[in-house]
C-alpha cells in the first residue's frame, strides 16, 4: 500500500483546545481537542469497502498497514487525530456539550479533487467520552458498517463506511440496560464524509455565546462545503441556513421513500451537510407502521417515529436558526426560511409517494390516494419493502389478480384480510383508473417503479444473524449482505431468499425488532 498522507484542514482553520490532555471535561471556545486512538492489542479485518477505497486512492486494502491504519495501531503521514466539540439537544432536551465521545479524526484524504475525513469509531476516548470507554463492539459495528454502504447504494445522501475491524480487545456492555452486563468483542469502523460537522456544532458554540468561533466555524463550512453560495454578511449566513435546510428535507424524503427509521434523529446526530449520520438503533419498516420506531427508550413518547422524521427534522432546523441568529438577526428570514422547508418537504414528499406508485404526474386524489393506500397497509400490516416492489407488476386491465400478491406481503392472518379484502380491491381499482391517466408505457412504469422502490434492504433480523456468525468467527454473511447491498433495486435471482418477509421468530427477539443506545 502507498503511503498514506492525511492533510488537516479542519484542525489548521479552526480553533482547538489549548489543554492537549485526554481528561474529561468541558471545552471552550475551541471546536475540537486532540485525542490519539489506544493501541489494539491485536487487530484483524473484517471486511473493507473496495469501492470506497478505490474511491479514495488506496490501493492495498488487504495489506497489514492498511489494518493498522484502520483500527489506530499506526498512524498515517501527518496525521493529528483529533475528536470535534458540539452539543445537541437530545429527545427535546438541551444537553450542554456533548462531542465525540468515541470518534477519532484522523485527517483528510485528497483524491481526484476531493477531500474525505477518516473517522475511526470505537477507536477510545477521548475528552468528550464523560463516563463512558469511548470503544465500541462487533455488534454494532457489524450494523454500522453494513447500514452506511446500504444507504449509499440506496442513494440516500449517508456517510460511508471503509472498513470494519476487531481490535482483539474485549468490551463490557449492558446491551438490555438490565444490570447484567457482558464482555463483547471490541470493533472499529472507519467512517468517510466529506465533513462530520453537525447543527449541535453550531448550538454549542451559540449556546455559549462564543460568536467570535460562530462566526469562524459557519466561514469554515461554506467555504468547503457550499462554495456556490453568493453573498457576505446576514444574506450569506441565510442562504446557508436555506441551503442545509433544502439538502436535510431531501435526506429525509428519501428516508420515508425506502422505509427507513433512524431512530435517534438528537440534533448532535444531524449532519450539517444533510448525509444521513451515526447509525444506532435505526430500523427498516416491516409491517408499514407510521408509529414505529426501533429505539427501545423511545418507546413512550416515539419523537423518532417514522411519520414524525419531517417534522422532528423541522425542529431540528429550528435549532440551527436560533444558533445561527447572531449571524443573522432576522428573525422574519429565519421564520420564513422555516415555512419554505415545511412547504417544500410537504409537496416532494407527496411527489415522492407518487414515484413510488407509478405516477409522474400530480392530480387532486393523488394525496386521498396515497393516504387510503396507507391506512390499508397499516390495518392489514402489510410489508412496505415488498408490496411496492410486487406493485409494478400490476395489470391495469387486471386489478382483482393482484390481490394474491397484496395478500403475500401482510403479516396477518386470512380472517383478517378477507376482512379487508373489498377495500382492497376497491383501491387496486381507483389505482388502476388513476394509472390510464398517464402517458407511460406499462415497461417504462415498471422500470420506473423498481428504480425507486428497492427489492432488498437491510432488516434488522438479516443483520442480526450476520451479527450471531461473526460471534462465531463467521464473517461470510457480513460479504454476502455487502455485495446483496450494493444493488438494492436489481432482481438478483441467486439471493432471492432475502426477498421477504420478517421470519415470526424475529418479531420479539432483540435487535431484531427494537434495539437500544447501547453500543
Amino acid at each position: 500500500m502507498k503511503s498514506l498522507t492525511l492533510h488537516n484542514t479542519f484542525t489548521k482553520e479552526l480553533p482547538g483546545d489549548e489543554n492537549t490532555s485526554n481528561s474529561r471535561r468541558q471545552v471552550y471556545k475551541a471546536s475540537y481537542s486532540y485525542a490519539e486512538p489506544l493501541n489494539p492489542s491485536n487487530p484483524s479485518m473484517v471486511i473493507a469497502s473496495k469501492d470506497l477505497g478505490k474511491s479514495l486512492g488506496l490501493d492495498d486494502m488487504a495489506s497489514e498497514e492498511f489494518l493498522h491504519l484502520m483500527t489506530g495501531k499506526k498512524l498515517a503521514a501527518k496525521s493529528t487525530p483529533y475528536a470535534m466539540c458540539y452539543g445537541g439537544h437530545q429527545f427535546g432536551h438541551w444537553a450542554g456539550q456533548l462531542g465525540d465521545g468515541r470518534a477519532i479524526n484522523l485527517g483528510e484524504v485528497n483524491h481526484d479533487g476531493k477531500s474525505w475525513v477518516l473517522q475511526l469509531k470505537g477507536a477510545g476516548p477521548t475528552p468528550y467520552s464523560r463516563g463512558a470507554d469511548g470503544r465500541a463492539v462487533l455488534r454494532s459495528s457489524v450494523r454500522e458498517f453494513l447500514c452506511s454502504e446500504s444507504m449509499f447504494y440506496l442513494g440516500v445522501s449517508t456517510t460511508r463506511a471503509l472498513s470494519l475491524a476487531l481490535t482483539g480487545d474485549k468490551v463490557l456492555r449492558d446491551v438490555l440496560y438490565d444490570g447484567n452486563p457482558i464482555y463483547e468483542k471490541g470493533a472499529i469502523v472507519c467512517r468517510v464524509s466529506e465533513s462530520f460537522i453537525r447543527i449541535g456544532n453550531f448550538e454549542l458554540l451559540s449556546a455559549r455565546k462564543d460568536l467570535d468561533s460562530l462566526k469562524i466555524l459557519a466561514d469554515f463550512t461554506i467555504r468547503h462545503f457550499y462554495p456556490n453560495l453568493k453573498g457576505q454578511g446576514k444574506d450569506l449566513y441565510l442562504s446557508f441556513f436555506r441551503a442545509v435546510a433544502a439538502r436535510t428535507a431531501s435526506m429525509i424524503i428519501d428516508w420515508q421513500r425506502v422505509g427507513f427509521v433512524h431512530g435517534v434523529m438528537n440534533t448532535d446526530n444531524m449532519s450539517i451537510l444533510g448525509q444521513t449520520i451515526d447509525y444506532g438503533p435505526y430500523g427498516w419498516l416491516e409491517n408499514y407502521d407510521e408509529e414505529w420506531t426501533p429505539n427501545t427508550t423511545d418507546q413512550e413518547h416515539r419523537r423518532y417515529r417514522f411519520g414524525n422524521q419531517g417534522s422532528v427534522a423541522l425542529w431540528n432546523l429550528t435549532q440551527l436558526a436560533n444558533a445561527l441568529y447572531p449571524l443573522i438577526e432576522d428573525v422574519p428570514a429565519l421564520e420564513k426560511s422555516l415555512d419554505e422547508y415545511r412547504t417544500n418537504y410537504l409537496k416532494d414528499y407527496h411527489k415522492m409517494l407518487n414515484t413510488k406508485i407509478g405516477l409522474t404526474k400530480m392530480k387532486g386524489n393523488d394525496e386521498k390516494l396515497n393516504k387510503d393506500l396507507h391506512d390499508l397497509m397499516i390495518h392489514t400490516q402489510t410489508d412496505m419493502t415488498i408490496f411496492y416492489r410486487q406493485l409494478s407488476l400490476f395489470e391495469v386491465d387486471k386489478p382483482s389478480e393482484h390481490l394474491r400478491l397484496v395478500k403475500d406481503a401482510c403479516y396477518i392472518g386470512d380472517v383478517v384480510f378477507n376482512e379487508n379484502k373489498e377495500a382492497w380491491l376497491n383501491w387496486l381499482v381507483r389505482y388502476a383508473c388513476r394509472l390510464t391517466e398517464e402517458s407511460k408505457q406499462e415497461d417504462e412504469r415498471r422500470a420506473n417503479m423498481n428504480g425507486v422502490n428497492p427489492k432488498y434492504v437491510l432488516r434488522n433480523y438479516m443483520a442480526q444473524l450476520a451479527i450471531e456468525d461473526a460471534d462465531k468467527e463467521n464473517y461470510d454473511l457480513i460479504h454476502e449482505l455487502h455485495e446483496l447491498l450494493k444493488n438494492p433495486y436489481d432482481e438478483q435471482p441467486e439471493m432471492q431468499k432475502w426477498f421477504a418477509m420478517r421470519p415470526s421468530w424475529a418479531l420479539n427477539k432483540a435487535a431484531c425488532s427494537q434495539l437500544s443506545c447501547s453500543s
